[in-house]
Order: C-alpha cells, then sequence, then structure tokens
C-alpha cells in the first residue's frame, strides 16, 4: 500500500495493515516507533495484541533537549503495565558517528546508510534501525521475522516485515517485505 504522503494521518491504516499482515504471516514480534506513546497507545487501544511482543523504541534521552526523556514516566509505567517493551537507547544509524560530525564535521558511514535508507522514506529507514537495536537488546529472538512499524516525524507511515540482524553484522539484514510507505517521503506541510 502506497499512502499518497508521508505522515501522521496515516497512522490508523498503517496499524491496521501492519497487524493483518502480522496474522497472515504468524508473525508474533512487532517493533514500534513510538517516541511519546502516542502511536503504541493507538495500537493497543484499536487491536488485540495479547498474543504478540511488543517492543517500542523511543528517541534516546536528549533526542531534542539535553537530559530530556520524550516518553514521560506516567506513560512508560501504563505500557509496562500492558507487558509493552520500551526500548531508549542510542540510535543505531547516529550515535557516536553524530556526535562527531558536531564536532569536527563531516559525513561518516552510518550516516550514509541512514541517508541511504531514506530514499525509501523517514518511516522504512526508522523501521530497519529499530528492528536492529531491538535484536540487539535481546527484546526480540535472532533469526526471525518481525514487523516494524515507523513514520515520519510523528505517527506511523511506514511497515516492513523485516529479519534483523545484529548491528555488527548490519548487512545481513533482510527487508522481506514493505507493507506500506509514503510515495511522496517529505512530510506535507500543515
Amino acid at each position: 500500500m502506497y499512502w499518497e504522503n508521508a505522515g501522521q494521518e496515516n497512522t490508523e491504516a498503517t496499524l491496521k495493515l501492519a497487524m493483518d499482515r502480522a496474522r497472515a504471516l504468524g508473525i508474533k514480534h512487532l517493533v514500534i516507533a513510538s517516541n511519546q506513546g502516542n502511536t503504541i497507545q493507538t495500537l493497543l487501544e484499536q487491536h488485540d495484541t495479547s498474543d504478540l511482543n511488543m517492543v517500542v523504541v523511543t528517541h534516546h534521552v536528549g533526542f531534542r533537549n539535553p537530559g530530556e526523556d520524550e516518553m514521560s514516566a506516567e506513560i512508560r509505567q501504563a505500557l509496562t503495565k500492558k507487558g509493552v517493551k520500551i526500548l531508549t537507547t542510542t540510535h543505531l544509524l547516529a550515535g557516536i558517528d553524530r556526535g562527531v560530525r558536531n564536532h569536527f564535521g563531516g559525513v561518516y558511514p552510518a550516516e550514509i546508510i541512514a541517508q541511504t535508507l531514506r530514499i525509501f522514506g523517514q518511516g522504512i529507514k526508522v523501521a530497519v534501525e529499530i528492528s536492529s537495536m531491538a535484536l540487539d537488546a535481546g527484546l526480540i529472538p535472532y533469526g526471525e521475522d518481525i514487523i516494524a512499524i515507523a513514520g515520519t516525524a510523528r505517527g506511523a507511515d511506514a511497515a516492513a516485515v523485516i529479519r534483523p540482524a545484529h548491528a555488527s553484522y548490519f548487512f545481513q539484514t533482510e527487508v522481506r517485505e514493505i507493507i506500506c510507505m509514503p510515495r511522496n517521503k517529505k512530510k506535507a506541510e500543515s
């Protein structure tokens, strides 16, 4: 499925397509980008996920502002009570490379990989990235297909079936299916 434009207006339809595909393929592990908790809360409200391993990957603390965690403690607690695993850590395709670029200038391998994945849109780039992050954290099993859900800015507009590899073997990652993504990759101006 292709959405005409990127953005959170595609969230509910993206979540439905992802859940439908998970059920059709018998996939039991979903990795969802959700920085403040809105996307995962929408998924939990609209779909039965009781038999699924739900992993949320947030921005790392300090992504927007030094020391700031975008997901409140209350939201974290509520999600954890519902069985959702939450991963807040350094981003695979930024991390130390971004720190070196910010200090010295230049472009480094992780950022080149990130920009290459953005050819498919920000959501697909994030879906690939969070899949390896969740695998490295031990929150999903090695060697199995998962469904990753992500988006452009807020909400979800992309979903893919991915067999992630650990970061140290990143190029063994397989994007097995793109379930949905926007045709126009830039978020529409509001």
